[in-house]
């Protein structure tokens, strides 16, 4: 980071960064749903074990499930974590971040204990899939708004990254969690302690949300002295693409722009979810030579958390500096380039290449959840963001058909190869549309800059 930048960031009061790292720490437990794999893997049939079939040991009262049981309950709480982002975007709006959050965290707990009770099917459909969607989406709704209103418009995409970062990075350390609880204390136990690890982080974590005093200003971005300051050029093309006035969702839902956004997110979000839902076969079909591999294969779930992590903080980063559009243009490109090699690469067998090519498609899904908060605040402020966002989110819901899709076609044809394609498609037409894309004006916004 630039010294401006760090000498802005440190006139930033200190309850500005406790809002932000306690989002942070929200996320980091709601980000359960990327490590999703690991318990996949436990639950799917075999040839020795058929659906329907008992399990035995520390599982007694589980049965074995099929490939498309066990993705239903990773697609459903992902659509609905998109759909309760909504009201819990209002919720924030109105009542604040801590309701939000302590909400989250009792639903996505209570949902986690559930399934460790249940042992069914039915058990991971409305404890994991309805229950602890509703946690993410009441959750996830309060974290970023609440920090979004610290900070000045030119650290916007920074501070984004960090806060949804948590999220992304939560595979880090559930990952190799989960197979240890796993190992050790069975399906139920893995549920039922990360439920309770849950439910005290989260709703702890949650009391440190809080919006600033009404008349609080954020720090101003520094000025940079110099004609042809590429920094200041920078600044000046990023502010150019944001609001000066707040809207309302009815005014939102009334643009282009917002069922432009609601595509963008489609387009980033498909092809990111589509890599997650396949991580683990990905990597055995790659290396099928390599024992390591398929006896860890939880380690390219956690290389991925961490490259998620990582490229929301770094696209919010490098956002700020040339813009939305452009960053959006960089990620989107080259993932779409990679999504296009994946089939060839496993064919491959370069376990190398998979691993630089999964970062990249994971890279680009991170970025794109930075990106598209600061795009809903860049076009329609920062004072409604909490429930226009949800609206914005939707589009990462409706993302998850292409990875269901994914599994149908797989059944069809024996491979994936087709579903990168489309998936890659998608996201080229995204690019496309971000190029086309320009900030709506209100009347009254013209008359001020006239």
């Amino acid at each position: 980071m630039l010294p401006a930048a760090m000498d802005q960031l440190s006139k930033v009061p200190p309850k500005a960064w406790v809002v932000t790292f306690a989002g942070m720490a929200v996320n980091l437990c709601l980000g359960i749903l990327y490590a999703w794999s690991v318990w996949k893997k436990n639950l799917l049939a075999s040839t020795d074990h058929p659906a329907g079939s008992p399990m035995a040991g520390l599982n007694e009262g589980w049965t074995y499930l099929t490939d498309a049981q066990a993705t239903w309950a990773y697609a459903l709480c992902g659509f609905i974590f998109a759909l309760f982002m909504i009201p819990g975007g209002r919720v924030q709006d109105r009542y604040g971040p801590k309701v939000g959050a302590t909400l989250g965290g009792l639903f996505l707990a209570g949902g986690c204990i559930l399934v460790g009770l249940m042992r069914s099917y039915t058990g991971l459909i409305v404890g994991f899939g309805m229950l602890g969607g509703i946690g993410m989406g009441m959750g996830y709704a309060a974290a970023t708004p609440a920090a979004v209103k610290w900070f000045g418009p030119h650290q916007r995409g920074f501070i984004v990254g960090l806060v949804v970062g948590g999220y992304g990075g939560a595979a880090i350390y559930i990952s190799p969690l989960a197979e240890y609880l796993i190992a050790h204390f069975g399906l139920s136990g893995s549920f039922i302690g990360l439920g309770i690890l849950f439910a005290l982080v989260v709703i702890v974590a949650g009391q440190l949300l809080a919006w600033p005093q009404p008349n609080y200003v954020p720090p101003a971005p520094a000025v940079d002295k110099g004609i042809g300051n590429p920094a200041s050029g920078a600044r000046l093309a990023v502010s150019a693409g944001m609001t000066r006035v707040d809207w309302s969702a009815a005014e939102m839902l009334r643009t282009w722009q917002f069922y432009a956004l609601v595509f963008l997110f489609i387009g980033s979000a498909q092809s990111g979810l589509l890599v997650i839902a396949n991580a683990t076969p990905m990597l055995n079909r790659t290396a099928v030579t390599l024992a390591f591999f398929a006896a860890n294969a939880w380690l390219l779930s956690s290389f991925g958390g961490l490259v998620n992590a990582a490229g929301r903080i770094g696209t919010g980063l490098y956002s700020d500096r040339i813009g939305r559009s452009n960053a959006y243009l960089v990620n989107g490109g080259i993932s779409a380039a990679c999504l296009l090699q994946m089939p060839t690469i496993m064919e491959w067998g370069n376990v190398i290449l998979l691993f630089l090519a999964v970062g990249v498609a994971y890279w680009q899904y991170g970025g794109g959840l930075s990106l598209m908060p600061a795009f809903t605040a860049d076009y329609f402020g920062s004072k409604n963001l909490g429930f226009n966002y949800g609206l914005v989110f939707l589009g990462w819901g409706i993302a998850f058909f292409v990875p269901q899709l994914a599994g149908y076609l797989k059944d069809v044809t024996g491979h994936l190869d087709y579903s990168f394609y489309i998936s890659a498609g998608l996201l080229l037409a995204a690019v496309i549309v971000n190029r086309l894309l320009r900030r709506p004006f209100k009347p009254e916004e013209r008359r001020q800059a006239a």
